[in-house]
């Protein structure tokens, strides 16, 4: 079998159909590269995987390499993905995690880390990584004499106890809420953290779950809560029990999308507000000066302006986890956020969670004495559009349609892709930023303006113009 190494190591991980992309004896190799590239013979690494079919077995085989190569495995099991980052950051370890996140069931994946969850991308050891493996798939992975051992660890217990005591619950105001764990991780880790499944007192929370039974095939929805259709049930679920708030997750649970009590969606710049406001305030009354806040530019200008106000500075990125993770450590940043509801944090070793965002947003509820729906309006004065994909036949050339179009009206910005915004000064202000994916003939656009009737002629102008 041909393996197209080039398709299935991507920019941030691995990924890529089962059984004809993704094999054990490629993951094997892999494993072994792994500890080659990372130099970790006689060192400790961290493999935990989700509920896919393959997933067991994808990480005996990549624990099987790595051993052969002097790594000593902590294998932790069955685990969300931000489960492992807390797994290797508590033991100061190297880590696999086995996912393909929100994928559809026919892919894995392997989200690989460095010591204390930093993240590896294409441009910092991915792409050593996957040029290693695949020499050493072709000629055979040679066995050192001391081969690293292998020991598991229940992880899950201290996970949920250490969320816990990132955010004080203790007094929050009885709250229903319904959960969507989309037949993944979720449904393994909310009882623990939010329930009492791994021995920690009980909170006044009233959880009604959708969808907690492990099953990689996912019967339900997809487990990708960023399609709308994928919110259906939570949000008619919501309204029907009358509950304060809904949480949905992905696959691997290291993104949560809230609904509130309407059954209305809240954009996750929103949550990224809530949350760097909150972070910004405990690290002030904690004595720190200087903080500073990360988002990517996709986010909503509310969030810069929140941080602003809040006394921190905001710093923003580029999209992609690995490098938010690699900014948030070189600045110390206390909080990052992504429109794509990963939320990262200083205290959980600058790593993205879901589930401590949750709890963030659920004390946020309780302590502002209001709905769920009149927080999320304070921090959503502006109009978005959330991401529009668009396929074309030749993504620059549509991307230089949107230069020719705008140029003469508008503010250029190659950040990250093209952010065509209004000119300085405008009252009825707009931006939209195009994006081209790495791996499918498609733009991507998000908006965002002052009024509805401007977001909505924007959009128009810019996608009849993405598409012609």
């Amino acid at each position: 079998m041909t393996i197209n190494w080039q398709a299935i190591v991507k920019a941030y991980d691995v990924r890529g159909l089962v059984g004809t992309e993704l094999t054990e004896p490629v993951v094997e190799a892999i494993g072994a590269a792994y500890v080659d590239v990372l130099e970790l013979a006689g060192q400790s690494v961290v493999v935990g995987h989700d509920m896919r079919a393959s997933s067991p077995g994808f990480a005996k085989a990549f624990s099987t390499g790595a051993r052969k190569r002097g790594a000593n495995i902590i294998f932790i099991g069955l685990c969300s993905t931000d489960e492992s980052y807390y797994a290797a950051g508590h033991l100061d370890v190297a880590s696999a995690m086995f996912t393909a996140s929100h994928n559809p069931a026919s892919y894995n994946g392997i989200k690989l880390s460095r010591s204390s969850a930093r993240g590896i991308s294409i441009d910092t050891g991915l792409s050593a990584i996957r040029d290693c493996a695949a020499e050493l798939l072709e000629s055979g992975i040679p066995v050192v004499e001391h081969q690293g051992s292998i020991s598991e660890w229940e992880a899950l217990s201290a996970y949920a106890a250490h969320l816990r005591s990132l955010v004080n619950l203790d007094g929050i105001k009885p709250l229903k809420i319904v959960v969507d764990a989309g037949n993944g991780m979720g449904g393994h880790t909310v009882p623990a953290v939010l329930g009492v499944a791994a021995g920690l007192p009980a909170l006044p929370i009233e959880v009604i779950p959708l969808y907690f039974e492990l099953d990689g095939t996912f019967p339900n929805h997809d487990a990708n809560p960023l399609d709308p259709k994928n919110l259906r049930d939570l949000q008619a679920a919501v309204v029907a029990q009358g509950a304060d708030l809904g949480l949905a997750f992905d696959g691997d649970a290291d993104r949560c999308f809230v609904v509130d009590e309407t059954g209305a969606v809240v954009s996750p710049s929103i949550i990224c507000a809530i949350v760097a406001e909150r972070e910004i305030a405990r690290a002030k009354a904690a004595g720190e000066t200087g903080i500073s806040v990360i988002h990517n530019l996709l986010t909503s200008r509310i969030v810069e302006q929140t941080i602003r106000a809040a006394g921190a500075k905001p710093i923003r990125t580029k999209v992609g986890h690995s490098l938010i993770k690699s900014e948030m450590a070189r600045t110390n940043a206390v909080f990052g956020g992504e429109h794509s509801a990963h939320y990262y944090f200083r205290d959980f070793w600058f790593a993205d969670s879901g589930t401590l965002a949750a709890l963030h947003v659920l004390k946020a509820v309780s302590d502002s004495g209001s709905k769920m729906s009149v927080l999320a309006r304070r921090f959503n004065p502006y109009f978005g559009s959330g991401e529009i994909n668009s396929k074309v036949e030749d993504a620059q050339a549509a991307i230089a349609r949107i230069e020719q179009r705008f140029e003469s009206r508008a503010v250029f910005d190659r950040f990250d892709g093209l952010t065509v915004s209004s000119l300085p000064g405008t009252d009825d202000w707009w931006w939209f930023n195009v994006r081209i994916s790495n791996t499918e003939p498609v733009v991507r656009l998000s908006a965002e303006a002052s009024a509805q009737g401007t977001l909505n002629a924007i959009l128009e102008e810019a996608l009849i113009v993405i598409r012609s």
